[in-house]
């Protein structure tokens, strides 16, 4: 693969030039060697008990009885938990309060946690969780496992969302073109490596200590407090690292966090749970599948004019995550595009399935790709480039360039970033060859494609947008930072400890990240939304400069300087015309007793948002990219390969490269993945979801990544005051392989001289990819 890495605005030279740097990931060396510590590695205490969860064997019914005499009778078996052993709030959610952590007295899907059984074994203890159905007494009710289905019932999780601009049917009904149509995207799972986990320990006086892989700390604090009934301050929730999260340990670990809490606080011994992957699968939620209904109007250039949307998610039986990510997809319906007029409404579909949550990307991808389809439709049936057509809808630099939403988009680089990509892809003479190479291949077929993306950078939930941190300089000049985000491997302690070290003139090798513990910074968000480095990077800096400020007011004084002439640069600092080492100023403050520690605090600045109205600025900045991707067909099996993709990505003045480079790679095939091949099955009867394991759930392997994959950032500077003018990079790249998908469209088109537009849903399995053939043949 070609990693080319611009230093246009770097000195790589020098290697006390550390933001900007390509430093590597500061657990690199442990994750390679395999000692990298996550939850399961930490050496468990004596006495602890291990935790398995019995799940429901049904869709929908109501819980009549569960034996519990009988399954403390099984081999191993120490204690069972049930519903009526929570000692405080048994109702519980991330946003709205609907979910038990237990259920009393209904069940709402295949899956759904009943009792938790507790031994000293942990195999004893998932022998005895796995023989639930034998101990329950559940009578079978009627369940709605398709949210077509709920659609239409009108049974939603929350009320239903709008958001317009203009007059859509005015627009729709002058439109020189006008007609509808209907899609499908599938879900997808997170499948992070390491799998949800808990280890929950009592401490003194009624205290709670719980190391959990979690993305949100202080929300695990919230809910492990609500479920035992106690204070915030009585809880303890720890998260050195994580072996991946993807937004799916964002409120979803709460399963593991409240249970082992609920139970260590029973029985007053630690206790320890860990899903196995299918349990992991089958108890908690993941990407939201959406099905769209739409009707467009446009000009003979392809222009949209009017456009209307229905947007219907699978929510599953409970709340959690689905409404935020359903207003982040009206949100990116436009994606880069200027909709004069525009109509959408979003229904977060009720079933008897496991609760969707957060996915990378929070549904803006899902809203983003709705538009993609429909240009490509456009394109198709105006016998256009769909590049062309894609360029024509452009939003404006300084006209055309407000969103449906109401925010004026201030930064747009996305026209000289496509013109880039197109340049370097050598897009033009490709798509001639592509056409070339159909027209005289009967069986083997070739597909092109282009998408841009404009990706909105923030919490929707203004009060999300803050982050604290801490900073200790010891008295030898070494320096350790706290802050409120979490690592799971994409880099943020990196990026924080460039970003001391830059502000503090210290070589990286002096600072340390510490784990994040509710216990040293308070009211945490969750590491998403692309937010971590943007917040808690902005909160270290203000640590930092805070303690900086103090020693340039102590060095000024005590050498009768002024203060612009102290310098701190290459692990020295440089007062007037004397020159002292970093560890030399701090042993001295220590000394004078000057505070050598500070705690730093961030909010995102301008935002305002009102979710009635889904008017306002809900977003910081935007990040901006587009990828081509090049796919050749086998229309006799189904099979395809992509060949070649291109990805240019702004990421802002990154500050890591390296780390943004990796970021966009991930994105990109993480995301390809749930275009062609992760395919979520649930039982049309039982409901139960067939796909719960390696075995029937298909991710992206080595051999799947492109054969020339070129990714390169996009030369830019964010015009906001982010941490060292960085733009997040974490989600937007994930709007980047929907040219994959639109690629294998294109050659599918191509069977039938493009006159139809392929039906192909998402993923494109091979069977999905036959079934488009199929019906293009028919059709044309």
């Amino acid at each position: 693969m070609n990693h080319p890495i611009e230093a246009a605005k770097f000195d790589l030279q020098n290697p006390h030039q550390v933001a900007g740097q390509n430093v590597r990931h500061e657990s690199a060396h442990l994750h390679v060697t395999g000692t990298a510590p996550y939850t399961d590695d930490v050496p468990e205490l004596a006495g602890t008990l291990h935790c398995a969860l019995g799940l429901s064997p049904v869709a929908h019914g109501r819980l009549i009885k569960i034996d519990v005499d009988g399954l403390k009778a099984l081999p191993g078996v120490f204690a069972i938990i049930t519903g009526h052993d929570v000692p405080g709030d048994n109702i519980t959610g991330a946003i709205i309060e609907d979910e038990p952590i237990l259920p009393i007295d209904e069940v709402c899907h295949v899956g759904q946690p009943v009792f938790a059984v507790l031994s000293t074994d942990r195999e004893a203890a998932r022998r005895a969780a796995a023989r639930a159905k034998d101990f329950l007494e559940i009578e079978p009710l009627p369940a709605v496992l398709k949210p077509e289905e709920a659609h239409a019932m009108g049974s939603y999780v929350v009320p239903p969302m709008h958001m317009a601009r203009g007059d859509a049917d005015a627009a729709l009904a002058s439109a020189p073109h006008r007609w509808s149509g209907h899609f499908d995207l599938g879900g997808q799972e997170q499948f992070y490596l390491e799998s949800q986990i808990s280890y929950a320990v009592p401490k003194e006086n009624d205290g709670m200590y719980v190391l959990c892989s979690t993305q949100h700390p202080s929300e695990m604090q919230h809910l492990v407090a609500h479920a035992l009934g106690m204070q915030s301050h009585q809880v303890q929730v720890e998260c050195r690292r994580m072996g991946g999260g993807f937004g799916g340990k964002e409120s979803q670990s709460a399963y593991c966090a409240r249970i082992a809490a609920i139970a260590a606080q029973r029985t007053r011994r630690p206790v320890k749970l860990r899903f196995d992957r299918d349990d992991d699968m089958m108890i908690t939620g993941r990407r939201h599948c959406f099905y769209f209904d739409f009707e467009v109007g446009h000009d003979d250039a392809g222009r949209v004019l009017g456009t209307k949307v229905d947007m219907i998610s699978r929510a599953g039986f409970s709340a959690d995550m689905s409404p935020p990510v359903m207003a982040r997809a009206l949100c990116h319906f436009d994606n880069a595009y200027w909709l004069p007029a525009v109509s959408m409404a979003g229904y977060c579909a009720k079933t008897n399935t496991q609760s969707n949550t957060a996915f990378r990307g929070f549904g803006g991808p899902q809203g983003a790709f709705a538009m993609e389809v429909i240009l490509d439709n456009i394109a198709r049936k105006l016998g256009m480039d769909p590049l062309d057509v894609r360029l024509a809808n452009l939003y404006g630099e300084t006209e055309r360039n407000v969103t449906p939403y109401g925010q004026t988009i201030e930064d747009n680089v996305i026209r000289p970033l496509i013109d880039e990509l197109v340049a370097t892809s050598d897009y033009r003479a490709r798509r001639e060859a592509v056409s070339a190479f159909n027209a005289t291949s009967p069986v083997l077929k070739k597909g092109l494609a282009l998408v841009p993306c404009k990706f909105g950078v923030s919490f929707n939930l203004v009060h999300l947008n803050q982050a604290g941190a801490l900073v200790h300089i010891y008295a030898d000049g070494s320096v350790l930072v706290n802050h409120g985000g979490t690592e799971m491997g994409q880099g943020l302690n990196t990026k924080v400890a460039q970003m001391v070290a830059q502000t503090l003139g210290v070589s990286l090798s002096r600072i340390r990240v510490s784990a994040t513990d509710t216990t040293k910074v308070a009211n945490t968000s969750a590491t998403a939304a692309s937010t971590g480095t943007d917040l808690n990077g902005k909160a270290a800096v203000d640590a930092a400069n805070h303690i900086k400020g103090r020693l340039v007011a102590h060095l000024a004084a005590q050498y009768q300087v002024p203060v612009e002439t102290i310098r701190f640069a290459h692990d020295m600092v440089q007062v007037g015309d004397k020159a002292l080492t970093f560890a030399e100023v701090a042993q001295d403050a220590y000394v004078s007793r000057i505070q050598l520690w500070s705690d730093g605090f961030y909010a995102t600045p301008k935002l305002h948002w009102d979710r009635h109205t889904m008017q306002g600025r809900p977003f910081y900045y935007f990040a901006y990219g587009a990828a081509v991707a090049e796919v050749l067909l086998d229309t006799l099996t189904g099979e395809c390969k992509v060949l070649r993709a291109d990805a240019l990505h702004d990421v802002g003045q990154s500050i890591n490269p390296a780390l943004d480079i990796g970021q966009v790679e991930g994105a990109f095939i993480q995301a390809m993945g749930w275009m062609t091949n992760e395919e979520l099955y649930w039982h049309p009867q039982s409901g139960k979801l067939m796909t719960h394991a390696p075995s029937t759930y298909k991710i992206p392997t080595a051999s799947d990544v492109p054969a020339e994959f070129n990714v390169k950032l996009f030369q830019n500077r964010n015009v906001e005051d982010t941490v060292y003018r960085s733009k997040a990079v974490g989600e937007p790249p994930m709007i980047l392989p929907f040219s994959v998908f639109l690629a294998i469209r294109d050659a599918v088109s191509a069977v039938g001289q493009h006159r139809v537009d392929p039906p192909l849903r998402v993923p494109a399995t091979p069977e999905a990819i036959l079934d488009a053939i199929d019906a293009v043949k028919a059709a044309a």
